[in-house]
């Protein structure tokens, strides 16, 4: 804007106002303060009316009769930042007195401290006890008034606080109703206001100095808003931003991930839609195929890729399809579980390699409970799968399958089985005895009804991977049909990926993004990559 630079002005008094508004509370305010709060202060008049509420006109001994009794409930507190001392009380005519309570028209006929904010404080109420006289009855500083009564000098630290309950009567001659409001006087040296002491209010969460500067910041903020809005140029979308219908497809292990990124991509830029069913992801394998076709389809020109797909694979695609092109996007993590009735949590990898080959048929040969091993794998195709075989066993296949429903494995003899998805596993796994399975770590860490299994007593962390000494990881990767235009919606999300709310994403869902790795480009665990 020209002319007057009114925004400089704005932001000057914003900063300003909370300078203010910290000095105040935290300095001004906020040194030594005495206060105190009338809590209750009522009178019993329907006494007659009830039926045993005659026991309030006869509290004293002797079945002396109280006129119109009342009921005041005084709490004192050191409502500073300072600690308050005998010395700060400044009623030298009074002696140990230390502050004064009036009730006009109401003559006190007895009182009682009901709580003390710390033990500590008892003494200032006790009468004292001293070697070789008689045990005083009257405690110095405290007692009843003609009209009204007096309270000890009593330190307090920073938010002690202590209380006194009244029981009072109305004078002779009195005729105000109602009864006026209890009059407390003291003062203390060096206190907010010349020390005198200060009826204190609750407030939430500040005092009402401070609630008037805060409408001011929020009125400052408003006004920058409108200066904001006002101008003339707009301000562009993140980079990241793109428009169109951008169709995903792959892994069910990292689908989590992408539907929570799909869903905040949407938010951040209104003119992308990435619209995800039941059936969008459907396996590692199935998601190349997919993309391969519709690049096959489409009538692409000078070299260019298709900018609305991109499909998700747990690892590298197999030889062939030199169309596809790969952009690691994540370290994953995946882990074995177990149905809980294995009574096992940790196997060697020889173990694991021993099961998965049927020389280990029992969950008694490692030390379990005695229930015949049931594997429940993945179809072909699942890159958790093709990960297990890879890097755990040692690029072994799996057995044959000898039951093509999980439900129909045999509860006496070992057998294996095999699923379309990782919640449809975790499920099978759950409910099948002596059950063995594979899932990424971020869907079974939502499972309490299957145990995960460490491998040769490394649990399944990013930390063991990088050590070299957990084995089940893979890289995530990204892959494209040839090059994809830079503004089309697949470019556009893969950037979003890797700044920083899609990295947020990644880790949430316990995976290590790639940008984050010593080595981005081959996405390894450090200690591979420096293999």
């Amino acid at each position: 804007m020209n002319g007057f630079p009114w925004e400089f002005v704005v932001a000057v008094v914003g900063l300003a106002v909370p300078v203010v508004a910290a000095v105040w509370e935290f300095l001004l305010a906020g040194r030594k303060r005495l206060g105190y709060r009338v809590q209750m202060d009522t009178t019993a008049t329907n006494a007659a009316a009830s039926r045993h509420a005659g026991v309030l006109r006869q509290m004293l001994g002797g079945g002396t009769t109280l006129r119109e009794p009342s009921f005041l409930l005084l709490r004192v507190e050191n409502s500073g930042w300072a600690p308050i001392v005998d010395s700060d009380y400044q009623m030298p005519e009074w002696g140990q007195v230390g502050v004064k309570v009036e009730c006009e028209g109401r003559r006190v006929r007895g009182m009682v401290v009901t709580e003390l904010s710390r033990e500590e404080l008892r003494p200032f109420f006790t009468p004292p006890v001293i070697e070789g006289q008689a045990v005083a009855t009257e405690v110095p500083g405290l007692g009843i008034t003609d009209t009204g009564f007096v309270l000890p000098k009593v330190k307090l630290n920073r938010g002690d606080h202590y209380k006194v309950l009244a029981v009072l009567e109305r004078k002779d001659g009195a005729t105000a109703r109602p009864f006026p409001e209890p009059t407390v006087s003291a003062s203390i040296v060096g206190g907010v206001r010349g020390g005198s002491i200060r009826r204190t209010e609750y407030y939430p969460f500040a005092s009402k100095p401070v609630r008037m500067l805060l409408v001011v910041l929020v009125l400052v903020s408003a006004v920058q808003s409108l200066f904001t809005f006002s101008r003339d140029e707009v301000e562009p979308p993140p980079l990241d931003c793109t428009k169109g219908t951008l169709t995903l497809s792959g892994s069910t292990a990292f689908a989590p991930v992408l539907r929570e990124a799909a869903k905040q991509y949407e938010k951040t830029c209104p003119d992308a839609r990435i619209p995800i069913t039941a059936d969008t992801f459907k396996g590692s394998v199935a998601g190349l195929n997919s993309l391969a076709a519709a690049g096959g389809k489409a009538d692409l020109k000078d070299s260019k890729g298709l900018g609305d797909r991109l499909a998700f694979s747990d690892g590298p695609k197999s030889d062939g399809r030199p169309q596809l092109l790969p952009r690691p996007v994540a370290l994953s993590l995946f882990t074995l579980v177990v149905n809980k009735d294995t009574g096992v949590q940790d196997l060697s990898l020889t173990q694991v390699r021993e099961i998965y080959a049927g020389r280990i048929t029992n969950w008694r040969q490692v030390k379990g409970n005695d229930v015949p091993i049931h594997l429940v794998s993945r179809n072909p195709g699942s890159g958790t799968r093709t990960t297990l075989e890879q890097r755990v066993l040692d690029d072994k296949p799996l057995l044959a399958v000898t039951a093509n429903d999980c439900t129909s494995l045999a509860d006496d003899r070992p057998g294996r089985c095999e699923v379309g998805d990782t919640d449809t596993l975790l499920d099978t796994v759950a409910t099948t005895t002596g059950a063995l399975g594979h899932s990424d770590v971020g869907a079974a860490a939502t499972r309490d009804d299957v145990q995960q299994v460490r491998i040769d007593g490394y649990p399944a962390t990013l930390e063991g991977a990088d050590e070299g000494a957990y084995p089940y990881w893979q890289t995530e990767i990204a892959y494209t049909y040839g090059e994809p235009p830079a503004d089309s919606v697949a470019a556009g999300f893969l950037r979003y990926l890797s700044n920083e709310v899609g990295k947020d994403i990644l880790r949430s869902s316990g995976h290590r993004p790639c940008a984050e790795l010593d080595k981005p480009l081959l996405c390894r665990p450090n200690q591979e990559s420096d293999n």
